[in-house]
């Protein structure tokens, strides 16, 4: 088959990377066209990705309708002249549209309950949706429900082994305690009018006051007193630090459920909760969020109270993580098996993954 793959965020190289692989070792033709946005290129080019770039970064609001207006032109003439068989993407706003004009397969994955906009645009003309079971909605019968997180497509241990050398890389030793703290830009279209830390000062003194060496990461620029506290290290490296870290504290939910996937416990600050959120939460107790008024309080209280018996609650993150690991998925084979079947190219009643619509 004759595969289009979009990517407009850093967190669809990294969902997307070993489906291509192997989709790509199984004879099919990928092809692969990204936006520039954040470090997504610069993670296309560390996996050694082929891809074509069809637009810039967008810097407000205004100009992403732009953007994206120019990327989905650009991406239907690059698709007229490939004819694919299946066009996927996260959100997929580009590619159902496509999808539609040239009568090829559309598959999107989303597990973002709450972006409205995208739903609304991608939604009506995509062929299949797929979502975690968690996912908080019915979308009808295109949806198609697995048991994972988009996060376990990469960091299954049977896609990833965290490095160690990344500590050295960041100045961390091996018996420090440390936190990884990760702040939102807040300019996601389904961001708007949300929020998370109330003083982003008040998490680094508290976490230091624990005991807790402070790893700052942010999107975009994080108040020029905290700049000391950014690490670097290449954007690739970043699922070893989360491995590591004794808890990852942030606004942002993909970070979040990164970390408790791994076995790190997070602490999830932001006004949204989302399915897989709740569900790590609730289900697994590896992620902890905190969404109410009083979040950043109650959410500086957890950070402080995992720092202070990070020694002594090792073994209860990893037996958590083993029940997890033993009831959801490796989503990459999800996507390989919804690509082939719902295109045709394996026989339907082969796949154990890619026939439980809702």
């Amino acid at each position: 088959m004759d595969i289009i793959v979009t990517i407009q965020h850093p967190g669809h190289v990294h969902f997307f990377r070993n489906a291509i692989a192997e989709l790509d070792s199984g004879g099919h033709d990928v092809h692969v066209f990204a936006r520039e946005s954040g470090v997504a290129v610069a993670l296309l080019e560390a996996y050694g990705i082929e891809y074509e770039l069809l637009a810039t970064d967008s810097d407000s609001m205004l100009s992403l309708a732009t953007v994206q207006a120019t990327y989905e032109a650009r991406l239907l003439c690059r698709a007229q002249r490939i004819q694919p068989d299946v066009i996927t993407a996260i959100g997929g706003v580009a590619a159902a549209h496509i999808g539609t004009i040239l009568r090829s397969k559309s598959i999107v994955f989303y597990d973002t309950e709450h972006a409205a906009l995208i739903q609304k645009l991608g939604y009506p003309f995509a062929d299949v949706i797929c979502t975690p079971a968690c996912y908080d909605g019915e979308i009808g019968p295109k949806q198609v429900t697995y048991p994972g997180y988009h996060e376990l497509a990469y960091l299954h241990p049977n896609r990833f082994d965290p490095d160690p050398t990344v500590l050295e890389t960041v100045g961390v030793d091996r018996d420090d305690t440390f936190a990884v703290v990760r702040l939102s830009s807040w300019e996601a279209s389904h961001d708007v009018g949300q929020g998370g830390f109330d003083d982003p000062h008040e998490v680094v003194d508290r976490l230091e006051e624990a005991g807790a060496k402070v790893l700052l990461t942010a999107e975009g620029d994080p108040p020029a007193d905290l700049k000391s506290y950014e690490f670097t290290a290449a954007p690739e490296r970043m699922h070893d630090l989360l491995a590591f870290a004794d808890v990852v504290v942030g606004e942002g939910a993909t970070t979040a459920a990164e970390a408790a996937v791994l076995g790190t416990p997070s602490v999830y600050v932001n006004s949204q909760p989302l399915g897989y959120t709740t569900e790590l939460e609730e289900e697994y107790e590896l992620l902890f969020g905190f969404n109410d008024a009083d979040r950043h309080a109650k959410s500086l209280e957890k950070a402080v109270s995992i720092v202070e018996s990070a020694d002594d609650d090792v073994e209860t993150w990893e037996r958590r993580r083993e029940r997890l690991l033993g009831e959801r998925i490796d989503v990459t084979e999800l996507i390989v098996d919804i690509i082939e079947t719902k295109a045709g190219a394996v026989d339907p009643d082969r796949s154990a993954l890619a026939t439980n619509p809702s």
